[in-house]
């Protein structure tokens, strides 16, 4: 591209804010040999990082991070991710419209994602008290914890018909295994970032019937996108997941930018960024004056340990 080499570097923020700091700085002391960051990860590491990478000028596209106060952090902000409040909303029109629930749980996980989206699907379900909807219980677990029977034991005791996980995979799987043990009717709720093979590996048939909106799916009917499974199951051994897939649509979008600019001068390919209408796997994607992008949520559950659109 532009007569150079493309070279993709590695960083590992080991997903804390501490590590997430070190390399932010890093990078900006080599900004002039380096396009932009596809990263991070969690919300928290990203909002540790991103002062950083606005205050020196260099670009940074989060593929994941749903943070309402991410991308407002400046102009060189940029999400390929929706926000947590909207995907909240789909979360909980799952479990009220599509599954008629209305005794809700929520179990999050103690960090600033996790309360953060507890008290934003609390805020939602609020204003639903008219239909009748209402939240039972919530309680708030360590993340990585392998005993959840204490929090399931209270939102058991309280009602609850379905149960929102706010957290990844680690905590859909063993909550759901551990709650099926309890309460074999309980409708588990997820998020996009617990749609990944890992979940259907660490919960096998305890996860049937858990429920989550996706951006994308693995399982589209679309030309381009089964190609572009194909080709990452080949290299990786499984399906990609939404959050990957917004990964590889981001480096798609940020080289789009550079050659629209004509150049990797970080303020020109910057602007360039928010004029890029991208046709990539995760469906068509644009920047909004804000950073942010707005797409269309995939309805997806699990039956017999594969992933399937709900009817």
């Amino acid at each position: 591209m532009l007569g150079r080499e493309v070279q993709i570097v590695e960083y590992d923020d080991k997903n804390t804010s501490e590590e997430a700091t070190t390399i932010a700085q890093k990078i900006v002391s080599d900004k002039d040999n380096i396009a932009g960051v596809i990263g991070h990860f969690a919300s928290g590491v990203c909002m540790t990082a991103a002062p950083i990478y606005q205050e020196n000028g260099v670009i940074e596209i989060s593929p994941s991070s749903s943070h309402p106060d991410y991308s407002s952090i400046g102009d060189y902000i940029f999400r390929n991710n929706t926000v947590i409040s909207k995907e909240g909303g789909a979360s909980v029109d799952i479990a009220v419209n599509d599954l008629g629930k209305k005794n809700i749980g929520i179990i999050s996980i103690m960090t600033d994602w996790g309360t953060n989206t507890s008290k934003i699907i609390n805020d939602i379900i609020d204003g639903m008290s008219d239909k009748g909807v209402k939240v039972v219980a919530h309680e708030e677990v360590m993340e990585g914890s392998d005993d959840y029977s204490a929090a399931i034991a209270k939102l058991n005791e309280a009602g609850a018909e379905a149960v929102i996980c706010c957290g990844m995979y680690n905590l859909v799987a063993p909550v759901a295994k551990q709650y099926k043990q309890v309460n074999p009717d309980v409708t588990i709720i997820a998020f996009s970032n617990a749609y990944s093979q890992q979940l259907l590996e660490l919960g096998g048939s305890a996860v049937n019937g858990v429920c989550f909106p996706v951006i994308f799916f693995a399982d589209s009917d679309d030309p381009e996108i089964q190609a572009y499974v194909k080709q990452y199951t080949d290299v990786y051994g499984s399906a990609p997941s939404a959050l990957t897939s917004q990964a590889y649509d981001s480096v798609g979008m940020l080289l789009t930018a550079i050659e629209d600019a004509g150049t990797t001068e970080s303020a020109k390919v910057k602007d360039a960024l928010y004029n890029v209408d991208y046709p990539g796997v995760t469906g068509q994607t644009k920047f909004d004056s804000n950073g942010d992008v707005d797409k269309e949520f995939v309805k997806v559950t699990i039956e017999d340990g594969k992933f399937v659109k709900m009817k």
